[in-house]
């Protein structure tokens, strides 16, 4: 329903003035006598023409307070159609469940009633003139009842339409809730896409190239088009998350712009500490032999042999570090910083895996002097630890758990084995001392699993 049938009758509601009973008289006082005398047996026959007074004039007034009510009610039902209409559209924009869909096609069921009610109430006015000056009686009557009956037929769909605008309040707040996030989504993307791209000109402007950056930032161009095209032609969600995406990204841009001053300082600084690095690791790596020398020297083959290609492998770990220093170098005066801080994380693995070689040999000849020298304390630290974990199993029982028990025997047993296998001239002392380390790890075992059992049991 528009506005564009209501105009017309709005004009055609309005009444000619009539002026009264007593004015009528002293206008007839003031006619000339003769004037008067040949129109008084027009005036007062009766027939065909309005009367002054009486109830003629009455049932006029009621018809058009009649017309009158159902032109309020027909307003107001235009009014309340399109509010509602604002908040179906509301809703469509934003949710598209099979609830919103669903409000929408009963929607426009709604319009096809509201269409019948209106077009009943334009006929209704346009059936009956109440400004006639022969209209008579009869018609009077049925002008009022066709306009009343009008109003009601607007008044019920008004009620229906109020009642199902109540239904609607769930969905229409959600959908207002999201639409209120929309602006401000869309405002902080762009936002931050502006402050990304100040933050690449700072870094700029310190000789510093943020080429990486950069196209990163260009690639938001599109979603940036997509923002401003707005809600109406991609969705309130989905421009909502759009926005939420840019402003991510728009945002890791700016924090590695701004970070990149200090992240070049910082590998400039892990530059120079891996070449002392290199250079310390070099130096320990050339003492190996003698230490190798004193192990074959010392000690049966079992002892020292799977350490006799350390030396090598340390040199060629400490060549390979090198060359991938001298290309994080390279990186890092081409401004690649992804790559030079990965060949750094590369140099620096290989770094502790030679460490680790090179201090396993010397770690190895002091840990066979000490046994060799005293065997005693080494077992007695061993048998400490299995003699703790045999008191806790036995702690407030008779008799341990056996699945604590069996592995805590085994440990026994394999502990005197090792004891005895350095019996001999060229005893081993390095499985001697692999044993004892593996006698140690069971107790400790055990003594874990313990506790979590009687963690969870209160005990």
């Amino acid at each position: 329903m528009t506005a564009t049938h209501t105009q017309p009758y709005e004009q055609r509601a309005r009444r000619r003035p009539r002026g009264g009973p007593v004015r009528d008289v002293v206008a007839l006082a003031l006619l000339p006598l003769p004037l008067l005398l040949a129109m008084a047996p027009a005036s007062f026959a009766g027939g065909g023409t309005r009367r002054w007074f009486g109830r003629g004039e009455d049932l006029r007034a009621d018809a058009q307070a009649a017309k009158d009510a159902a032109a309020a009610a027909f307003y107001e039902l235009d009014t309340a159609q399109r509010d509602l209409r604002i908040s179906i559209e509301t809703i469509t924009a934003v949710d598209s469940s099979p609830s919103a869909r669903a409000v929408a096609e009963e929607y426009q069921g709604f319009g096809r009633r509201i269409d019948e009610v209106s077009q009943g109430y334009i006929t209704a006015v346009d059936s009956h003139d109440l400004d006639r000056d022969d209209l008579d009686g009869a018609a009077v009557s049925r002008a009022r009842a066709d306009l009343t009956r009008a109003r009601e037929e607007l008044e019920r769909v008004r009620g229906e339409l109020d009642r199902f605008t109540q239904r609607l309040g769930p969905l229409l707040q959600t959908a207002e809730t999201q639409l209120a996030r929309l602006a401000p989504a869309v405002e902080r993307a762009r936002q931050a896409l502006l402050a990304a791209s100040n933050a690449l000109d700072t870094v700029r402007g310190k000789g510093l190239k943020a080429d990486d950056l950069a196209a990163r930032l260009a690639a938001l161009a599109p979603e940036l088009t997509k923002l401003n095209q707005g809600a109406g032609q991609h969705g309130v969600q989905e421009t909502v998350q759009r926005a939420g995406e840019v402003l991510r990204k728009a945002e890791d841009v700016r924090t590695e712009a701004e970070r990149l001053p200090e992240r070049a300082a910082e590998i400039d600084k892990r530059m120079v500490s891996l070449r002392t690095r290199t250079q310390a690791i070099t130096t320990r790596a050339e003492k190996v032999d003698p230490v190798l020398s004193e192990l074959r020297r010392r000690y049966s083959a079992a002892c020292w042999q799977d350490l006799q290609h350390v030396p090598e492998q340390a040199a060629q770990s400490v060549k390979q570090a090198e060359v991938t220093l001298r290309e994080a170098q390279q990186a890092r005066d081409e401004q690649r910083w992804a790559d030079a801080t990965s060949r750094l994380a590369t140099v620096r693995a290989l770094l502790n895996t030679t460490d680790e070689a090179v201090s396993a040999a010397g770690d190895r000849l002091q840990r066979l002097d000490s046994v060799s020298f005293d065997r005693q304390k080494e077992i007695e630290r061993t048998r400490f630890a299995v003699r703790d974990a045999q008191r806790l199993a036995m702690a407030g029982r008779s008799t341990p758990e056996p699945r604590h028990a069996r592995p805590l025997d085994d440990a026994v047993a394999r502990l005197d084995r090792a004891v005895a296998g350095l019996e001999g001239r060229h005893p081993d002392w390095w499985h001697f001392l692999t044993e004892t380390e593996a006698v140690r790890q069971t107790a400790a075992r055990v003594v874990q699993e313990i506790r979590e059992a009687r963690g969870i049991s209160g005990g």
